[in-house]
């Protein structure tokens, strides 16, 4: 199964829009992904990026879910509340809105960064910071 994997950092254009990585897209290519779901992340100052797969996974554990719950509701409002769609333009290259910019702090550089089925926008020195914390916590 393909996934993304791995983290590079990649500046963001005067029109406000940075490259993704080949590697990223050619999962995005593999799965024929046309449209992106971007959502705010549940744990870390991150957008996370996937396919309408992963909107439609969240979506099925609402589903199941008793719908007046305060679980599905929390969960709807994170990931519809929370989520925009958004698509690449011809060169690969993805816009760096106020919606990304203002949960993650990102201002000049992007931190891609592979987490399996999905990837995530970080501002580069968060990353490197919960990098070295997740690190940190796995040597005891």
């Amino acid at each position: 199964m393909i996934r993304f994997l791995s983290h590079s950092v990649n500046r963001i254009d005067a029109k406000g829009r940075v490259s993704v990585p080949a590697a990223f897209r050619s999962v995005l290519a593999e799965e024929g992904v046309q449209e992106l779901y971007c959502f705010q992340d549940f744990v870390f100052p991150a957008i996370s990026v996937g396919g309408p797969q992963l909107l439609a996974r969240f979506e099925r554990q609402i589903d199941a879910a008793d719908p007046f719950s305060p679980e599905a509701n929390q969960m709807s409002l994170l990931i519809h509340g929370g989520g925009v769609f958004m698509k690449l333009d011809s060169e690969g290259r993805l816009m760096v809105t106020d919606f990304i910019r203002d949960f993650t702090g990102i201002t000049d550089q992007v931190a891609f960064v592979g987490r399996g089925e999905f990837f995530q926008l970080w501002q580069p020195q968060a990353y490197e910071d919960m990098q070295a914390a997740a690190r940190e916590s796995r040597k005891r």
